[in-house]
């Protein structure tokens, strides 16, 4: 599959923004289909703003554009975000590729984005909770550097939680 990577557009944007919202129902909605249920970790939406945190949606012009004016042509494709722990670390959140999209890279892409804008912030580490049943997104953030590190969050006590992170300090 094509991975146009340079006709996809990253762009922050609010959690209450309409884009992430469709995006944030289509991931629930995978929660549904993977564990019964929608996803109950509290999310506020501060937690998403500069310098705090943000999300970030990505576009690409040769989706489907149903629905939308001439002005914004653009489909969302992907989504994620990162916000600050307690700790000073960066906790991602809410990875998620529409279905049809997936297989192209956008979520490496996607990661990359959020990797940088919370370095630029000032952050450290990143950390992310997932869950054994999500073995694509594990091998992702094994294949840049995550590694386990000691169960942290909302689901931590859960036997299939997958705690990872990584430092965001520059490479050699």
């Amino acid at each position: 599959m094509s991975t146009p990577h340079d006709a996809v557009e990253i762009r922050a944007l609010p959690y209450d923004h309409p884009d992430v919202q469709q995006l944030v129902e289509g991931l629930q909605q995978l929660y549904v289909e993977l564990y019964g249920g929608r996803d109950d970790s509290p999310i506020d939406r501060s937690e998403f703003e500069l310098p705090r945190g943000t999300f970030a949606v990505a576009y690409d012009p040769a989706g489907d554009t149903a629905g939308r004016s001439a002005d914004d042509a653009q489909t969302p494709v992907a989504m994620g975000a990162w916000r600050l722990l307690p700790d000073g670390r960066a906790e991602l959140k809410r990875m998620f590729v529409r279905p049809d999209q997936r297989g192209r890279g956008l979520s490496r892409l996607v990661l990359g984005w959020l990797e940088e804008s919370a370095r630029q912030a000032g952050v450290v580490d990143m950390v992310i909770e997932t869950n054994t049943v999500h073995a694509e997104a594990i091998r992702l953030y094994e294949s840049v550097g995550y590694a386990p590190i000691p169960a942290y969050g909302h689901y931590a006590d859960e036997p299939e939680t997958v705690s990872l992170g990584r430092s965001l300090a520059e490479r050699d």
